[in-house]
């Protein structure tokens, strides 16, 4: 209800369109942004939703090729997990920041 609420705001629409229509020009940066994972090593979280249609899981295993520390954490949830999962991902947000700062 939250999502459709936020979504009729005047411009709302418009902003979402051009954040999907952006996503195109990801898959051609992927190397620089692998690049830059193999040298920095910067820690990274990633929770995910394990039946998310859109990310699917392969795409957080994926950050392991360059960053071999990363936290991947799967939730038994979808594409909203913020949504049904808050508390956990709270808790896992949590440890991480505890342990890297």
């Amino acid at each position: 209800m939250l999502d459709i609420a936020l979504m009729h705001r005047p411009g709302a629409e418009e902003i979402q369109l051009d954040l999907i229509l952006d996503y195109r020009t990801n898959l051609e940066r992927y190397p620089d942004f692998q690049n830059y994972f193999r040298t920095h090593r910067p820690p990274l979280l990633a929770v995910w939703g394990r039946h998310d249609p859109a990310f699917i899981p392969a795409g957080a295993e994926a950050y392991k090729r360059d960053l071999p520390d990363a936290h991947v954490h799967f939730l038994d949830t979808g594409h909203f997990a913020l949504e049904t999962h808050a508390p956990e991902i709270a808790q896992l947000i949590r440890g991480f920041l505890e342990e890297h700062l």
